[in-house]
């Protein structure tokens, strides 16, 4: 079973139904099929050989629209590897995708098709199509997908995501209860289908339960509001960005009536730009945690019995979760693996105190990947544990609340700054709109705390003004040593802000 497989299945159980729309054009679930098939024949009529122990592996650099949809699910029912990557990619961050996955087949827009031609035997703008017999079952059992990692701690990494692995995010997602989306739903998927988010839980979500999807290339707020409107898409799938882009558009409550379910993941959204979200739209936003090593959710407020401000959730069904200190102990452990029998259940250890101290989240869970490419580094230990690197603490009802990455903290004189503190103290502030901390070296101290600040509209703050507010809310290691404004901070395309190019 796989992603390929539910298409062929929704197919025959509905083929007449509507599948996708992208712009004015759409495809039944009988086209979508039909389609696939035949890309998964012409990919076939390549002869491509299998290496590296792996079936060869095909590279898609293609927006949001009809011809990922087909070239993805076409890969997958060839039994080959895809490959996802940006489409916004320079050409030589798309040569060490190609390089290091070893992909033999680009499909590609002719514009960056041109810059990297050479790098692959088969540089393509659409897969040939071919007739003839159906494909041979799908293959289900293997690896399905590369995903390249945005390369915080150094060069891009190949993520490698079974088939198992996606398939077992969406059954743990629909162990929540009341079900989270079913067959009469249309998801809206505008966030980039090259990344885990939305892959998976969109563009996923719409496969493993038959509902439907629009497909949006370009985001813009007052045009994706209407789209929603004219759908009547009930589920939104979405970024901190696009939240508080919607929340900037007039009558928006009206917009997006039809919504059920609205998500938020991939990075941080503020508490207070929930509220307002909330407020013009009467709809709460529940929001996820996840990677793309883990298919990519773990943690949702979905999961507990309210979403409350600021918190990430509690584990999803099927997801056992660990926060370990310092010294290599649990601080606090929670999820169950899916099936569980009662009398068995790990059930959420929840201390006695109002809460835990922070700890890194360590997770195990049929979604967690086999490691990176090629050979399986860095992936879930032997008895199936994976450390994500980032750092929470549980209150004490059992919600976790996300404090930072461990590859971001900062030492100063040996005491734990996590940047995400400071920036929440500085946002607080009237007069910031962005904030972003950074450790940077101090002969004395080890590190020193740094932040770069985005000033809000018309607002006339100083670096002496920060600075004393810090002061007032912060210890004082913690407080920024230095505090540069700049017009914008750098974000990637699912709203994080890339400190590393900052």
């Amino acid at each position: 079973m796989n992603l390929a497989t539910l298409l062929r299945q929704h197919a025959a159980a509905t083929p007449d139904r509507i599948a996708l729309r992208a712009d004015e054009d759409t495809l039944t679930w009988a086209d979508w099929d039909a389609r696939v098939d035949a890309a998964a024949r012409g990919l076939q009529s390549l002869a491509l050989p299998d290496t590296a122990g792996f079936p060869a592996r095909v590279a898609i650099a293609l927006r949001n629209d009809l011809d990922f949809t087909v070239t993805l699910l076409a890969v997958l029912r060839a039994g080959l590897v895809a490959v996802p990557c940006n489409p916004g990619f320079t050409p030589r961050e798309l040569r060490h995708v190609l390089a290091d996955s070893g992909a033999q087949v680009l499909v590609a827009s002719p514009e960056l098709l041109a810059g990297v031609a050479d790098a692959v035997p088969h540089p393509l703008t659409a897969l040939p199509a071919a007739e003839g017999a159906a494909p041979a079952e799908d293959a289900g059992d293997g690896l399905a997908l590369l995903l390249y990692t945005s390369g915080t701690e150094g060069v891009p990494k190949g993520a490698m995501l079974p088939h198992a692995a996606l398939l077992a995010n969406h059954r743990q997602l629909a162990a929540v209860e009341p079900p989270l989306v079913g067959p009469d739903d249309t998801v809206l998927l505008a966030l980039p289908l090259f990344h885990a988010y939305g892959l998976n839980t969109g563009l996923g979500s719409v496969l493993f339960h038959g509902a439907a999807g629009v497909l949006l290339a370009d985001f813009d707020p007052a045009g994706s509001a209407a789209l929603i409107a004219e759908h009547r898409v009930s589920v939104l799938v979405g970024v901190p960005p696009m939240f508080l882009a919607w929340s900037a558009v007039p009558d928006i409550g009206e917009r997006l009536r039809s919504v059920r379910l609205a998500v938020c993941g991939a990075a941080a959204l503020e508490p207070a730009a929930a509220a307002r979200f909330t407020a013009l739209t009467g709809h709460t936003v529940q929001v996820g945690y996840g990677l793309t090593e883990t298919a990519p959710v773990l943690a949702s407020t979905v999961a507990a019995p309210s979403a409350k401000p600021g918190a990430i959730g509690r584990p999803l069904p099927g997801v056992e979760l660990r926060l370990v200190n310092r010294a290599g102990e649990d601080v606090w452990r929670g999820g169950e693996p899916l099936g569980a029998d009662d009398e068995d259940d790990l059930d959420l250890d929840v201390p006695d105190s109002p809460g835990t101290d922070p700890g890194e989240i360590v997770v195990r869970g049929e979604n967690v990947f086999a490691g990176y490419w090629p050979d399986g580094r860095g992936g879930p230990d032997a008895a199936g544990w994976w450390p994500t690197r980032d750092v929470a603490y549980a209150d004490g009802d059992g919600d976790l609340f996300l404090v930072d990455r461990l590859g971001e903290l900062i030492l100063v004189s040996g005491f734990n700054v996590y940047p995400a503190e400071v920036e929440q103290v500085l946002l607080a502030h009237p007069g910031v709109a962005q904030a972003a901390v950074l450790g940077a070296p101090h002969p004395m101290t080890g590190q020193q705390v740094r932040a770069v600040v985005v000033p809000a509209p018309r607002a006339e703050v100083t670096a002496a003004e920060l600075a004393a507010h810090c002061a007032r809310n912060l210890a004082r290691f913690k407080c920024p040593s230095e505090i540069e404004f700049a017009d914008a901070l750098p974000y990637s395309v699912i709203g994080k802000v890339r400190k590393g190019l900052l």
